[in-house]
């Protein structure tokens, strides 16, 4: 059977950086940090008073005003976020194209928020108080929903949630649905909307959040010696992905093209990641494998790069493990330094980097690393971006139960 090849026609993003993929690479290669104050919750209950809240964002963008009381805030960042990407794309979605077009959005938890406040109207005013919409605004697979009706896709429609893994699962299963036949154009990525008081103190009891409330900026701070864990951030970023012939065929500007998929399973602990990164390692070289790739090929990684102390030396292990001698020449950055950590949405926007450096020859810095740990002795392009050559660029995304999800990107080639 002819391999079906597969590649990216559009990018929406809505970030702690920006309102869009464009505004938000412009910050990326700036070095320009999203952390603030909180302004979502009164804060002062717990010992973290910093995020990565996404800044000036007006729901009429993504739904009509009378809408606004009826979608949650996760679900108006991905109708947002898809809507950029369909225009980029050029994409209408007409009847004979409608049954082949599906839609894979991922949320790590759902309408968080809408839970929250409707458990507070329910035990202050009563269930008769309740938003009729509560269910459609809090279940995870409701953006997916909301984005098939707007765009009129009818094929295969489904939301991963595979924690901060979820949206490169995401992109990675709507590709696999091209590669075999089941659909032509997807619409797919991942968005949350986790700032809020309840999340961010679980966060906390596990250990897992900064306590850098006085210099926020200088958070999170991935694979240096003195990182204290990892800043929350929201959003959601979603592409459009094509079978090549098609894409061809309407005359679409590709933007690259998704070569290599790996995904695996820790199998060992709910939040710490294996010992020497092997469930990552083993995502690593199945997404080379199909990618067709030697490790030496890889130009550049995107890091999954909490900041917290396992997950970064872990990671630095599988890299090493997966691309040998190759590691130490590889440039290496992490992202959530700048816009926090996205869960259900980092994993799409770190693909969405890895396609603009593979575009625009720039790879960003990980800002915030002054004092390396020994531990983590790669090449993580510290404070400033760095011109590179990009032709094959690995997004590495981890989870919380063990979930790893690994993609490859290459540049479009005839």
């Amino acid at each position: 059977m002819h391999k079906r090849r597969v590649v990216v026609t559009g990018i929406g993003a809505v970030t702690p950086l920006g309102l869009d993929m464009e505004s938000t690479w412009e910050a990326l290669i700036a070095g320009k940090s999203g952390v603030a104050p909180i302004t979502r919750f009164d804060s002062s209950v717990l010992p973290v008073h910093v995020a990565c809240e996404v800044k000036n964002f007006d729901p009429t963008t993504a739904v009509d005003p009378k809408d606004v009381r009826r979608t949650d805030l996760f679900e108006q960042y991905a109708l947002a976020a898809a809507r950029q990407a369909m225009k980029q794309a050029g994409l209408t979605i007409a009847d004979g194209l409608a049954d082949e077009t599906g839609v894979v959005i991922g949320s790590s938890v759902g309408g968080f928020n809408t839970m929250l406040a409707q458990y507070d109207v329910l035990r202050e005013q009563g269930h008769r108080r309740i938003n009729p919409f509560a269910i459609p605004m809090i279940m995870s697979n409701g953006a997916a929903g909301l984005v098939a009706i707007e765009f009129g896709a009818r094929g295969p429609s489904y939301s991963p949630a595979s924690a901060c893994a979820t949206s490169n699962d995401s992109i990675g299963q709507a590709s696999e649905l091209i590669r075999r036949g089941v659909a032509t154009v997807m619409i797919c990525g991942g968005a949350d909307a986790t700032v809020s008081i309840l999340g961010m103190a679980g966060f906390d009891r596990l250990g897992a959040l900064s306590h850098n409330n006085e210099l926020p900026s200088t958070s999170p701070r991935p694979f240096d010696k003195n990182r204290d864990g990892v800043v929350m951030g929201e959003g959601a970023c979603v592409m459009v992905l094509e079978e090549l012939e098609f894409a061809k065929a309407r005359g679409a500007t590709i933007l690259a093209e998704v070569l290599g998929y790996g995904q695996t399973t820790d199998a060992y602990h709910v939040v710490a990641p294996a010992e020497g990164g092997i469930g990552a390692v083993r995502a690593m070289q199945r997404a080379m494998a199909q990618a067709g790739i030697r490790p030496e090929q890889i130009d550049y990684i995107n890091a999954h790069g909490t900041a917290t102390p396992l997950n970064d030396i872990a990671e630095t292990q599988a890299i090493k493990t997966a691309l040998g001698d190759h590691a130490y020449k590889v440039p290496i950055s992490s992202t959530k330094s700048m816009t926090g950590h996205m869960m259900g949405a980092t994993g799409a926007l770190e693909a969405a980097v890895c396609i603009y450096a593979i575009q625009r020859g720039i790879v960003p810095p990980t800002i915030n690393l002054k004092e390396p740990d020994p531990l983590c002795d790669l090449d993580y392009v510290p404070s400033e971006a760095r011109a590179v050559r990009v032709n094959f660029a690995m997004n590495n995304s981890f989870g919380f139960g063990g979930h790893n999800s690994v993609l490859i990107f290459g540049r479009y080639d005839e």
